[in-house]
């Protein structure tokens, strides 16, 4: 049995049924069918199972599949949760323009850079439960998170207890780092950085989804992403990839794409966010492009702006103030400011937010949003608080590093996180293997949008 993650109808049935679910839907009957084929409730943490399944369990999943993406979401959340991207402007409270900044090469560098780093410190520890962290971390003297992970020292008893360094995350250790290893959080962002200097204003999802099949191995994307990368293939219009037996439209897939589109709008978030609509839309849905729209306005304004809560703020002008998405990155920015210690306010939000998958995006950008308040702008403090909080650590760690990058720049941002990257990043997108940071950055200045 081929055991290809994020993929196999008979997984993503349970995927579906909690997504409908938390949107407010009905769905026990067709629960309740499956159930009784013998079909898994369970939703797989990690995408897929090596159960064997029959081919007529499989048959089943592929036809209510077809009747979940039928199901309609309840008017009132529709109503205050948009997918048009005319009706999200016209409810979201919308950013002035600023002025762009004599040094935005030096800070558009800093995001860059930042956006790498703090990727790499959450790449070893990516799906590694939160109590895990921590005893990786206080093992090897990392506690609270400091620097890089390291294997080194590390007690084996803790190692066995909390699995975490397979081998394709051994080159994000410490003592490995040479360079900036692939990753899917940096290579949408060239993807992004290719597409605008073709592309320009005139960018469309048409061009997004040719892009992606040029350009993208089909293994090096998950979730709602290889959900629509499968979709494209299977001849549906980019439209529509994102609604046909997607379960993960309001994951976090897009909100880890759209940092150059801020970088190329520089203080011009509406205009940033809109080109992250674009994006966003071949893949997701509601929360999952509000993530989307909400990066690449922050990430505009962290090129321009004085702090991180004006970060904050901006990112959440340009999404629907009443949505699920908005509300979970208010709440960490109100445990942000409170006065419990970390762990109580990160408890808090586990309390909260901890029946989600790891890799929703509801979750993850409230904590997204606590670490950058708390840290005020810190560029250490945000990225280990991020990444020690769990869930989706080295995307987290490089939206939350991206954002205090350009806030401080390059020339001001710590060595130890930096030096180690090498000026150096691997990828799998074509022409851009071992390129080097300060050339991303000189491009993308380049392709400004004026």
């Amino acid at each position: 049995m081929l055991n290809l993650t994020w993929a196999q109808p008979e997984h993503l049935v349970a995927h579906v049924l909690v997504a409908r679910r938390l949107d407010g839907c009905d769905v026990d009957d067709i629960a309740g069918r499956w159930a009784a084929a013998g079909g898994s409730l369970v939703a797989p943490e990690a995408g897929a199972t090596l159960e064997p399944v029959s081919p007529e369990l499989r048959a089943l999943a592929r036809a209510l599949l077809r009747e979940l993406d039928s199901v309609a979401a309840p008017a009132a959340l529709s109503a205050v949760e948009p997918d048009d991207l005319e009706a999200i402007e016209r409810m979201a409270p919308g950013a002035a323009p600023s002025r762009t900044p004599a040094d935005l090469a030096d800070r558009v560098h800093g995001g860059w850079l930042g956006r790498a780093a703090g990727c790499l410190l959450g790449k070893p520890v990516e799906s590694v439960r939160r109590d895990g962290i921590r005893a990786i971390a206080s093992s090897t003297g990392n506690w609270p998170v400091q620097g890089y992970f390291t294997a080194i020292g590390l007690d084996p008893d803790v190692a066995a207890a909390h699995p975490w360094n397979r081998a394709s995350r051994t080159t994000s250790l410490v003592e490995n780092i040479a360079g900036m290893p692939e990753d899917d959080d940096l290579n949408f962002a060239l993807l992004a950085l290719l597409l605008i200097e073709q592309r320009g204003e005139e960018l469309t999802t048409d061009d997004v989804a040719l892009a992606w099949l040029e350009r993208l191995p089909g293994k090096r994307v998950f979730t709602a992403e290889r959900i629509a990368y499968r979709n494209l293939l299977d001849g549906y219009e980019s439209d529509e990839a994102a609604t046909i037996g997607n379960p993960f439209s309001d994951w976090i897939g897009a909100q880890i794409r759209t940092d150059v589109y801020g970088w190329v709008c520089p203080g011009d978030p509406a205009r940033a966010s809109a080109l992250a609509w674009r994006d966003g839309w071949l893949s997701h849905r509601r929360n999952g492009l509000y993530g989307a729209m909400f990066v690449a306005a922050a990430t505009s304004a962290a090129v321009t702006a004085a702090s991180v809560d004006e970060c904050v703020s901006i990112g959440l002008s340009v999404v629907p103030p009443q949505s699920r998405y908005a509300q979970a990155v208010r709440r960490g920015v109100e445990l942000g400011r409170s006065d419990l210690d970390h762990d109580a306010a990160v408890d808090e939000l586990y309390a909260e937010y901890g029946h989600l998958h790891w890799v929703h995006v509801l979750n993850n950008s409230a904590l997204m949003a606590f670490a950058l308040t708390r840290s005020g702008g810190d560029f250490a403090t945000a990225i280990g608080t991020c990444v020690a909080g769990g869930w989706d650590t080295d995307s987290n760690g490089a939206t939350v590093g991206s954002i205090c990058g350009g806030l401080t720049g390059a020339a001001a941002l710590p060595a130890a996180w930096i030096d180690p990257l090498r000026n150096r990043l691997a990828t799998t997108i074509a022409g851009f293997d071992g390129i080097g940071f300060d050339e991303l950055a000189r491009r993308t200045v380049a392709a400004r949008l004026r």
